[in-house]
C-alpha cells in the first residue's frame, strides 16, 4: 500500500517536468509565414535561427493564399508572423482583426512610407519593402514570334500578342490584385475591366503565384510575365533574356506588409523577429538573395541595378480603398464574374 503514494507522485513529478518541458520548448519556436519569393523566406528563417537559437518552422505562400489561410485558422491559429508579400491583404487582414498591434522600437529607423502603411492598419502591420508594378518580356522569344517589344499597358491587348501574355490569379497572388486595382485606377474602372477582358483574350495561363510568369519566360516557356519590377530584374541579372517595362502610362506600386497573427502561441518570439527583420543588416541581406526591392529602414543597402523607383510614373495609389476588405471582396468577384468566365 505504501508504495501507492510513491508512485502517485512519480506520477505527479513526471506531469510537471512533462508540461514544463513543454513550456521550455513553446518559448523557443516560431511558426513564420513567408509570401515574399523562396530564397529569401529561407535566409530570413536561417538568419533568425541562427542568432537567437529559435526553431522556426516556416510555411512559404503567395500573400493571397496566406491570408485566407489565416483567415481559416483564425479560431484555432497556427502561426506566428506573417512575414512579405503585397499591403493589402495585410491590410484586410488588419481591418478583420486577423493581427495584433505592436509598435516596434525601431520605427525611428523606417522609410515614412512603411509608416503610412503602418496607420493605414493601425499599427497591426508595418512596411517592409517597397516595389513598383510592370511587366517583362523575354526578348528571344519575342523576336523569333517577330512580335514589336511592348513599352506600355495597352501594347499587351495588341492581337499579336495573344497566348504571349501571364499574369497571376488575384484571388491567391497578391501581385495581381495589386495589377487589378491598378489597372482599375489607372484607367477608371468601367475602361479598366474593358482593359482587363481585352487582356484576358492574350492570356496563356493565370498562375498561382505572382512571380512565376516571370520565371517562366526566363525559362522560355512564356514570352511576357505580368510582376513587379523587382522579380523581372532578378530573372535579368541571373543571366536570362529578360528586358524589364515600366510601362508608359503609368503604374502601381506594393508596400510589403509584415503583420503578428492574432492569437500567436509564440508571441515574444514573434515580436522579437518583427524587431529583427526591421533592422538595417538584416534587410540589407535581401542583395544575398538579388531581391532588388526598396526597403524600409533608411540605412538598409540596396543594389545599383534595382529598379529607380524615383524615375518610375507611379499613381497615387489608394492603399486605404484598395486594402480594404470590402472592395477585394467587390472587385474579385466582378473580375470572377465578368473576366476570368469570358472564352479565351
Amino acid at each position: 500500500m505504501k508504495t501507492l503514494p510513491r508512485l502517485a507522485a512519480g506520477a505527479s513529478l513526471a506531469f510537471v517536468l512533462a508540461i514544463s518541458s513543454g513550456v521550455s520548448s513553446a518559448a523557443g519556436k516560431l511558426t513564420y509565414y513567408c509570401s515574399a519569393q523562396e530564397d529569401w523566406c529561407q535566409l530570413m528563417k536561417r538568419a533568425f535561427e541562427e542568432e537567437t537559437g529559435i526553431r522556426v518552422a516556416m510555411t512559404r505562400k503567395s500573400s493571397g493564399e496566406t491570408y485566407a489561410q489565416i483567415r481559416a485558422e483564425s479560431k484555432n491559429p497556427k502561426g506566428d508572423i506573417w512575414w512579405g508579400g503585397t499591403g493589402d491583404p495585410h491590410l484586410q487582414a488588419a481591418e478583420e482583426g486577423l493581427t495584433v498591434e505592436y509598435v516596434s522600437p525601431m520605427r525611428d529607423e523606417l522609410h515614412d512610407w512603411a509608416l503610412r502603411h503602418a496607420k493605414s492598419a493601425n499599427d497591426r502591420s508595418i512596411g517592409i519593402y517597397s516595389g513598383a508594378l510592370g511587366y517583362g518580356y523575354n526578348e528571344d522569344r519575342l523576336k523569333k514570334a517577330g512580335l514589336p517589344a511592348p513599352a506600355c499597358w495597352k501594347d499587351l491587348l495588341k492581337p499579336e500578342y495573344k497566348g504571349h501574355v501571364q499574369m497571376a490569379n488575384p484571388n491567391s497572388s497578391g501581385t495581381a490584385y495589386t495589377t487589378l486595382a491598378t489597372i482599375v485606377q489607372l484607367f477608371g474602372e468601367e475602361q479598366g475591366f474593358e482593359f482587363m477582358k481585352g487582356l484576358h483574350k492574350n492570356i496563356n495561363q493565370y498562375t498561382k503565384s505572382g512571380s512565376a510568369p516571370i520565371k517562366a519566360a526566363a525559362r522560355g516557356e512564356n514570352t511576357i510575365g505580368i510582376v513587379f519590377l523587382h522579380d523581372a530584374v532578378k530573372q535579368a541579372v541571373s543571366g536570362f533574356p529578360i528586358m524589364v517595362v515600366a510601362p508608359c502610362e503609368g503604374t502601381g506600386y506594393e508596400i510589403g506588409g509584415m503583420s503578428i497573427i492574432k492569437g500567436a502561441r509564440n508571441l515574444e518570439n514573434a515580436k522579437k523577429f518583427y524587431d529583427f527583420a526591421l533592422r538595417a543588416d538584416i534587410q540589407s541581406r535581401s542583395l544575398e538573395v538579388k531581391a532588388f526591392q526598396v526597403m524600409s529602414n533608411r540605412q538598409a543597402r540596396s543594389s545599383p541595378q534595382a529598379p529607380d523607383i524615383s524615375k518610375i510614373d507611379l499613381i497615387d495609389y489608394d492603399f486605404a480603398k484598395y486594402g480594404s476588405s470590402a472592395e477585394r471582396k467587390r472587385l474579385l468577384k466582378k473580375w470572377d464574374d465578368e473576366v476570368k468566365s469570358l472564352p479565351q
